[in-house]
């Protein structure tokens, strides 16, 4: 821990000044120290005036944001949060990547939000970024804009060029930059773009699970503020919040950037623009080199499949990188599949089927491994047997029951 950093930090500073005393308050651990609720000297995160509020100040000053609020619910709480806020300013639809994640989708069915979504074609494997034209297609039909930046593969979408449209439009631009905090301070930054971004703070800097921030410029500042006192919870954790402003004060890290590009080069990683994602081809031979990795205890974030991609932070050791670049060298490549979806047919009512049984059907509801918690097999695509297989092979998946998708049953 950086202790010149920590030393800045209000919440850290207040709860290392707390004096011990007897708890007669939530959380029922009794044990009191770090992990407290909102008491006379700790401020109350749903109106701060203390220490809280100089925390969200500073992180808004430094994230060149009007206003940004501390999250401990993740970035889906954010997410939610500027749909909310859109939602509340008149919006109808919202145009997104069909590759958004989850929470985007399910945001706009609670607030009653139309998705206009965006196609990506999926080249070796991968989707690509909206194009141009599709973008200002889909923004032409919506209401705002929701852009992933940068998405799960380390790829940035053309953000300067969303500005501009949206600009045009007078539409609001909302950036997922669930896996883009460490970008603060860098041109590739969501909040040089957007109207509304959130960072999911823990996923690439030092700030514990679900610590993130959600952020906002202008007159959106106050509608966040109310979309945030609907999403967020009402018992937040200390230790979070105060390992989110440890994180967002957290510097650079130049040297391990450097070797980090070394170490694509080396490992004949994905030429992707974000740093902190080293995405490795192994193509059907993926589970294996998982496996290998895993039996020496270096853990990827994801293998999808095709590839596994590991993710670095400003504090990822340099000895840790230089293992991981060894153990890469020694592990064989195998083909990268590139199966375009096929669209289906199906309407109706639905069924649950074993994978094996539902190939050649279509597909209910989005499913696919987690993380990265982007759809495999999105709802109205057919279910091939390299997807289901892929599937059945995986550690960790969503959207399948008990180990059966859910497929319409009439064709």
């Amino acid at each position: 821990m950086k202790r010149g950093v920590l030393r800045g930090c209000h919440i850290a500073r207040m709860l290392r000044r707390q004096k011990r005393h007897i708890s007669f308050h939530t959380p029922g651990h009794k044990r009191a120290g770090a992990d407290i609720t909102e008491l006379p000297y700790s401020d109350n995160l749903l109106s701060p005036t203390g220490v809280l509020a100089e925390a969200e100040a500073d992180i808004a000053r430094i994230l060149g944001a009007d206003a940004s609020f501390l999250l401990t619910d993740g970035s889906t709480c954010g997410v939610f949060s500027m749909l909310y806020a859109v939602r509340c300013a008149g919006a109808r639809a919202v145009a997104v990547p069909a590759y958004a994640h989850r929470s985007v989708f399910n945001a706009c069915g609670v607030m009653g939000l139309e998705p206009v979504v965006m196609a990506q074609p999926v080249v070796r494997g991968i989707p690509v970024q909206p194009s141009a034209e599709e973008t200002a297609r889909a923004l032409a039909r919506a209401d705002a804009l929701l852009f992933t930046s940068p998405d799960y593969y380390g790829f940035l979408p053309e953000l300067a060029r969303a500005k501009a449209l949206c600009a045009a439009a007078g539409k609001p631009l909302l950036l997922d930059g669930a896996h883009g905090s460490h970008l603060k301070g860098t041109p590739a930054y969501a909040g040089n773009f957007a109207d509304l971004w959130v960072d999911g703070v823990h996923k690439s800097l030092p700030a514990l699970t679900q610590g993130a921030v959600v952020s906002a410029k202008g007159a959106w500042a106050e509608r966040l503020r109310d979309g945030v006192r609907v999403f967020r919870t009402s018992s937040p954790s200390y230790p979070v919040m105060a390992s989110v402003e440890y994180a967002v004060r957290y510097p650079e890290n130049v040297r391990l950037e450097r070797a980090a590009r070394e170490a694509k080069r080396a490992a004949g990683a994905l030429g992707n623009d974000d740093w902190t994602k080293i995405v490795v081809p192994f193509g059907n031979r993926a589970d294996e080199a998982e496996a290998y990795l895993t039996a020496r205890g270096v853990y990827c974030e994801f293998n999808d499949g095709n590839y596994l991609m590991f993710y670095l932070s400003p504090a990822t050791k340099l000895r840790e990188l230089k293992k991981l670049t060894r153990l890469l060298a020694r592990l064989p490549r195998g083909e990268v599949a590139d199966e375009a979806p096929i669209a289906g047919m199906g309407g109706g009512e639905t069924v649950l089927l074993p994978l094996e049984r539902a190939v050649g059907r279509t597909c209910a509801r989005d499913c696919g491994r987690f993380p990265p918690c982007m759809p495999l097999i999105r709802r109205g695509e057919r279910v091939t047997a390299e997807k289901a297989e892929n599937l059945r092979a995986a550690a960790n998946t969503y959207g399948l029951t008990d180990g059966m998708i859910e497929v319409f049953s009439r064709e």
